[in-house]
């Protein structure tokens, strides 16, 4: 019996203990799986902060793309804006005093030299030359008498019926009296020319750009006072002096004969061809250009003074320009730049010397070559030494191109 019940114990223990391990187990089976979810997690923590890093790294560099410059033909004509200007453009002033009695030709009316444009009334003047003429009459007789007065003192002499004193007073006076004569005469010749003033004449042939006067109008000899003003504006319109500011990387290119010729918006598919007549010889410290004169036959009188012309001058440049899209500057206080890509893939803003301005694109003088990658539409805040990813290379637009071979 005690037997039986130490062996029931002795299981009851064992049960106990193995249930005791069982739990214990259980316990550490639990608490490994808990340490491995939370080693899991922690590890997938940092690998999404690394990926997100990675992914905000990536986003902060830019995303650009680049083109290349193209060359323009050293064969393209030279095109540059120009003022038309008169041959010659003078101002006809009176030269005499008066009111304007007639005039001939108003504005727009083509004249030839010498040609009458307008009358003054002289009153005054007219008045003087008649006075003048008088007081040369009153000369003239008191001439004629000293003379006949000292050739009769010469026969009294030959007799000493007048003393020497006499004759030489008698002699002396009829010089002074010639040269009251001529004293008059000088007077009277110049009243007269200021008559003939009156009449107001074309030095050369042209025609009236602007009549400032009307009938009645105070005249002043030489535009002083109140009639201070010019009677007509007169302009040579054949030929017509063409003035054009070429750019000094250009200036070698201009030669006395030179062909170029005008192209006006008003007269699409029309050329007014001329030559180079002259340059200044020297470069404007302000504007870095020649400026350079050409004459343009008018005689329909097609052209007018002070329009805008185009000239295109038959120049070949031997000069290796490149050309580059608008949408590749960047307009900065220092200058015009671009953005170039480095073989690091970082920016260099390079500037640039611009040429000529074909539209859609610009001539490059100086600041590229043709294997630099442009960034094409680049961000306002790109900055120098800045890192990008070039996303493609694009080539230059079809306008573009054929803008810079016109």
């Amino acid at each position: 019996m005690d037997h039986t019940v130490k062996d029931l114990r002795h299981e009851q223990a064992v049960g106990r203990e193995n249930r005791a391990r069982r739990a214990l187990g259980v316990l550490v089976i639990t608490a490994l799986v808990l340490l491995a979810v939370a080693l899991y997690s922690i590890a997938q923590r940092r690998a999404e902060r690394r990926v997100l890093a990675k992914q905000t790294e990536q986003r902060a560099v830019p995303y650009v793309s680049v083109i290349h410059p193209t060359a323009v033909s050293g064969e393209s004509e030279l095109v540059l804006p120009a003022t038309i200007e008169a041959y010659v453009q003078s101002p006809i002033y009176a030269r005499t005093n008066g009111y304007l009695k007639a005039w001939y030709k108003d504005m727009g009316s083509r004249v030839k030299k010498g040609e009458l444009l307008a009358e003054i009334d002289t009153p005054e003047v007219d008045q003087q030359l008649a006075q003048a003429r008088a007081d040369l009459a009153t000369a003239k007789a008191n001439a004629q008498l000293a003379a006949i007065t000292a050739e009769r003192y010469q026969g009294l002499l030959k007799t000493d019926s007048v003393s020497k004193q006499e004759v030489d007073n008698a002699i002396g006076d009829n010089a002074a009296k010639q040269a009251a004569v001529q004293s008059a005469e000088a007077n009277v010749r110049r009243l007269a020319e200021m008559e003939s003033f009156k009449r107001v004449y074309a030095p050369f042939a042209g025609v009236i750009t602007r009549r400032n006067v009307d009938i009645g109008y105070l005249i002043n000899a030489g535009g002083g006072g109140s009639g201070n003003r010019e009677l007509f504006d007169l302009a040579q319109t054949d030929p017509l002096r063409v003035y054009v500011s070429v750019p000094q990387s250009d200036g070698a290119l201009m030669r006395r004969g030179l062909q170029a010729c005008l192209q006006l918006a008003e007269s699409p598919g029309e050329n007014f061809c001329g030559q180079v007549a002259r340059t200044a010889d020297a470069i404007d410290p302000g504007t870095r250009t020649l400026l350079t004169e050409v004459d343009v036959p008018n005689p329909t009188g097609a052209l007018m003074p002070g329009a805008y012309a185009e000239v295109h001058f038959a120049a070949e440049s031997a000069a290796k320009r490149l050309s580059l899209p608008i949408n590749a500057l960047l307009f900065r206080p220092q200058g015009t730049l671009a953005a170039v890509v480095g073989p690091d893939s970082r920016i260099r803003l390079q500037r640039l010397t611009i040429g000529r301005d074909f539209g859609n694109s610009v001539e490059v003088l100086e600041g590229l070559t043709p294997a630099d990658a442009v960034v094409v539409n680049p961000p306002d805040a790109l900055e120098d030494g800045e890192n990008v990813v070039v996303r493609n290379s694009q080539p230059v637009s079809r306008h573009a191109a054929q803008d810079s071979r016109k």
